[in-house]
């Protein structure tokens, strides 16, 4: 019972340990930083578990049928068509592992889809090659801005060294307050695009002439980078996204600077 109770804690060790250093791994996904981000991360830690439990039960049988029965052993191959209660276990069991792995990714995929009650509703508009942006609900309607790539072409070219953040650079962010349901609504101008920031959970196509939208809620303040996430033409991959989370206050004051260069900008208009 103590070997049992020994191994049964180290391998729950084991996978605490491993997840925790996987948040911060450059190969893994990104440290989630909503809740649905939280959701898809968890499912695909838990699922690289059973299917690394999967392989290890699958080629260790293999590989210990093999050695242990081999001809030089003297074993002699058996000589049998079917079993019908094998073929009913290997049938029943990936079906309950598909079933155990189905029902909290449904339950995600189901929350994914919930955009009811935002309190701010913000249109994308994916254009070739840059995002247009338009407030439509919640504190800061009105607000409208376009965001393009500033990385240097210097460095696209080669002619200067690549900064920190190559190709994820825009001069105007995606500006949301913390904590706060946004609802993002999604279209097209010319042709297929897709709205992708992996740290917020969210990646949804943008096709012309169709409205799609998805939702995030941010958990911290931070700058959280994404990418068009659709081949839309040659310079598919000159078109990121960066969303900035303020503190409530914060964003208040954003949203006030906005509104204030929006009315100076008319008033110059109209003179």
């Amino acid at each position: 019972m103590r070997s049992k109770s020994a191994v049964t804690l180290a391998g729950v060790s084991a996978l605490a340990l491993y997840s925790s250093m996987a948040v911060g791994s450059k190969y893994n996904l990104p440290e989630p930083q909503s809740v649905i981000a939280k959701d898809i991360y968890d499912m695909h830690i838990w699922l690289m578990w059973i299917c690394l439990v999967i392989f290890i039960g699958v080629f260790g049988v293999m590989f210990y049928s093999v050695l242990k029965h081999r001809k030089s052993l003297g074993y002699k191959a058996a000589n049998f068509h079917h079993s019908t209660a094998v073929e009913i276990i290997w049938t029943v069991i990936p079906c309950l592992i598909l079933v155990v792995m189905a029902w909290p990714a449904t339950k995600t995929v189901i929350a994914m889809k919930d955009t009811s009650s935002p309190d701010i509703t913000i249109k994308a508009t994916g254009y070739q090659w840059m995002w247009g942006y338009d407030y439509l609900q919640g504190e800061g309607e009105g607000i409208s801005f376009f965001s393009k790539l500033t990385t240097p072409r210097a460095q696209i070219e080669n002619k200067a060294p690549k900064g920190e953040n190559y190709l994820l650079e825009v001069d105007n962010h995606v500006v949301v307050p913390v904590g706060k349901k946004v609802r993002v609504i999604l279209t097209a101008n010319d042709v297929l695009h897709a709205w992708w920031v992996p740290a917020l959970g969210i990646k949804q196509d943008a096709i012309p002439g169709f409205i799609r939208d998805t939702w995030f809620t941010a958990d911290k303040p931070g700058i959280y980078r994404g990418q068009c996430a659709e081949l839309c033409g040659k310079d598919h991959g000159y078109m990121p996204i960066v969303v900035e989370v303020m503190e409530a206050g914060e964003y208040s004051k954003w949203v006030a600077a906005q509104s204030s260069a929006v009315k100076t900008s008319m008033h110059i208009e109209n003179k």
